[in-house]
């Protein structure tokens, strides 16, 4: 049975953060969080704040020649992506573990088609309400991972990060079809993360007000109809299954997309309706939702670049 004793993380969001301090408390210096030097500078005179407590990671330049770890974690956002798998290229042996927390159905392919690495997990973060401000992320749920193996099976990789999460304290779920999995929170961060961004709205707006939550589903539904296009199958009853999802977060929680546009930030539209749009016009399934969600948001993000 393989063990995973040596991590490397790449990415110190708010997911990065939250799940990186669990494995810090676990692995100490065995877990290596890539970073550029700026970054590291800042992170190194203030610790990384996650709840009450201060981390001091073990950090490394991008790029670094190093031993490849037994597990490489991308949680960086989706257009940052191609930069950070050429930063933790060395950190990537023929038998390393890959694991992607990015939102979207497309990280694991991209990795792939970069890496050609054969033990790539497919996996997704459910139920987690981690806000990063600056140097401080909190959280008061941190949900679980889901992951699997594309092939549906218990190989020695899925079992390995079944003991790396179950030592660190890790809640995570084995899915039978991770692929229908991955689709489903697809469909769930299509309507929320887009609607909150344009609404500036946090969960307790989605939680208490039927037509806010309205509107997100009816972003969603266009995921369900293209989902049984390309053989995925999603159906009214996953959209059922993420309302207690939404009901456990806290109120004042925010998606990552109402995080970026509150700090200015680029959004992931493109990865969400963008991705849905093109999914729409090639199998032929209208997406007006999505279409007008796709427009506003980047009109939002010219306008905020505008007052900058």
């Amino acid at each position: 049975m393989r063990r995973i004793n040596s991590v490397s993380l790449i990415g110190l969001g708010a997911i990065g953060a939250a799940y990186g301090s669990k494995l810090q408390n676990l692995l100490g210096d065995s877990l290596t969080v890539v970073a550029n030097k700026e970054r590291i500078e800042r992170y190194q005179s203030t610790g990384l704040k996650v709840n009450d407590d201060v981390f001091y990671f073990n950090y490394q330049l991008p790029k670094t020649s190093t031993a490849p770890a037994d597990l490489v974690i991308f949680a960086v956002k989706n257009a940052e992506l191609n930069q950070a798998i050429e930063e933790v290229k060395s950190h990537i042996g023929p038998n390393t573990i890959i694991l992607s927390l990015l939102n979207g159905i497309s990280s694991e392919e991209d990795i792939y088609e970069a890496t050609k690495n054969e033990h790539i997990l497919y996996s997704m973060c459910v139920g987690i309400d981690a806000v990063r401000n600056n140097t401080s992320t909190r959280y008061s749920s941190l949900g679980k991972i889901c992951y699997g193996d594309k092939n549906q099976c218990l190989s020695s990789d899925v079992l390995a990060l079944k003991d790396l999460f179950d030592d660190a304290h890790i809640a995570y779920e084995i899915a039978d079809n991770i692929w229908h999995t991955i689709w489903a929170k697809f469909m769930f961060n299509v309507g929320i993360n887009q609607t909150s961004a344009v609404l500036r709205a946090p969960y307790g707006i989605f939680q208490n007000t039927p037509l806010a939550y309205e509107w997100a589903e009816s972003a969603m539904y266009e995921v369900v109809a293209i989902s049984q296009k390309v053989g995925v199958q999603l159906t009214e009853e996953d959209m059922t299954l993420y309302r207690p999802i939404l009901h456990n977060l806290s109120p004042n929680g925010k998606t990552s997309m109402l995080q970026d546009m509150e700090a200015g930030r680029k959004t992931e539209v493109e990865y969400f309706a963008g991705k849905v749009c093109a999914l729409g016009r090639k199998f032929n399934v209208p997406t007006p939702v999505n279409d007008q969600l796709y427009k506003v948001i980047q009109i939002m993000e010219e306008i905020t670049k505008y007052h900058k």
